[in-house]
């Protein structure tokens, strides 16, 4: 099966089971949290797979790990707003690499603050004049041993996020694993885990409305773009499209997506802190907020739901959880 993605010949059954084999040595296992409350609620068998208590609370830190930590170059450069950017610098940490994130000069600060304290140097631009990847090529042009961590189209990237896939389906067998969407490189690792271990669980992508652009995608058949930057609460995933390795892992191996307007995403996040006594960042309760979109298609399942991150700025976090956004 994994032969059949095509843009990412490395990615092999011997590589994923090296990955596999090591990298949990690095991360921290994902919290298997059954959510009896909202059981009851939506009814279906719902089981929360939590990443907020990974390293640098998100997904993200595995991608990171496992990228750099098999590339010799010392000079790191990303472009990032958020998660990818800190799980970057604390990887570069742990590895003994420096890093340069660009950031917007909107970003808030708290996320700047969480990548300097990770050692990471922030680069701030303004996106009217110069957009993240250009500066990024800027900056490598003046780097003798540069190297750009991707966020999500490396297969070291998919590969990676594929062992929280791994735990998941060797923790329980799930009718549905509902997982968000960005740039794909979750939800293509999770695609890969269930490959390679042979189950027929459908994964079931949740994507916000106003940057759909992989719902429309997989609709046509084709890969898509938005034209700019989704604005949406979900700040994860206001990516432009999915990139080329996940598209050709997510067109035959996704089910469905579920296109989550940003008041679903609010509610899941409210009925998260309410439920479950869970701090999640919007693009976090984007597969909740599927199953709120979409209830019916759940019902009598067992459901796996993926919170990719609990990163979230305190002043919105609060208006959210007030219902004031």
């Amino acid at each position: 099966m994994l032969a059949s993605y095509i843009s990412a010949p490395e990615l092999t059954a011997a590589y994923v089971d090296e990955v596999w084999r090591t990298l949990p040595d690095f991360v921290r296992p994902t919290l298997l949290l059954p959510a009896s409350r909202l059981t009851t609620i939506l009814g279906c068998e719902l089981t929360i797979a939590s990443e907020t208590l990974q390293h640098t609370g998100s997904f993200k830190f595995r991608a990171a790990y496992n990228l750099l930590s098999q590339v010799p170059h010392t000079q790191i450069m990303t472009a990032s707003s958020g998660n990818f950017g800190q799980a970057v610098a604390y990887a570069c940490q742990l590895l003994n690499k420096s890093c340069t994130v660009v950031m917007p000069d909107t970003s808030a600060q708290v996320k700047v603050a969480a990548v300097q304290a990770f050692g990471g140097t922030v680069d701030l631009v303004d996106v009217r004049k110069v957009s993240r990847t250009e500066r990024v090529k800027q900056l490598l042009e003046k780097t003798e041993d540069g190297f750009w961590a991707q966020a999500y189209d490396d297969y070291r990237v998919v590969t990676g996020n594929s062992t929280l896939g791994y735990e998941i389906f060797s923790a329980d067998r799930f009718d549905t694993l509902v997982v968000p969407i960005g740039g794909g490189g979750l939800s293509a690792g999770t695609v890969v885990a269930r490959d390679h271990m042979g189950l027929s669980t459908e994964i079931i992508g949740a994507e916000p409305i106003p940057g759909n652009d992989a719902a429309r995608s997989l609709r046509s058949k084709t890969l898509l773009s938005n034209e700019m930057e989704a604005a949406t609460i979900a700040d994860g995933a206001r990516t432009l499209s999915l990139g080329q390795i996940n598209w050709d892992i997510l067109r035959s191996g996704l089910a469905d997506i579920v296109e989550v307007p940003d008041t679903a995403t609010l509610e899941a996040l409210r009925q998260y802190f309410l439920y479950c006594n869970l701090k999640v960042e919007p693009t976090g309760a984007l597969a909740l907020g599927a199953i709120l979109t979409q209830p019916e298609r759940f019902k009598g399942k067992r459901v796996c739901c993926i919170v990719s991150g609990g990163n979230v700025d305190p002043a919105v976090y609060a208006q959210a959880l007030t219902n004031s956004l």
